[in-house]
């Protein structure tokens, strides 16, 4: 049990680590929201897009690797 565990432990870690690396970065800032440039169309259908689905992938698996990480770093897993 614990060696499949510990399997899915380093891919989800590779995983998560491929996927916050593809994720674009948040260069609007102050800038952006003193412009009025941050309400956008782009801005306003996130949702749909390509970095939301990469947001979700991310919480899914940051979820996975603390579970994982509190279930091999238990005593009831044998």
């Amino acid at each position: 049990m614990r060696t499949g565990l510990t399997i899915a432990f380093i891919v989800v870690c590779v995983l998560l680590s491929v996927v916050v690396l593809m994720q674009e970065g948040k260069e609007n800032g102050l800038t952006g929201t003193l412009t009025g440039s941050a309400d956008t169309y782009w801005s306003k259908n996130k949702g749909h897009s390509k970095d939301s689905v990469i947001k979700k992938i991310t919480v899914l698996l940051a979820v996975c690797f603390f579970v994982l990480a509190l279930l091999l770093s238990s005593k009831w897993v044998a």
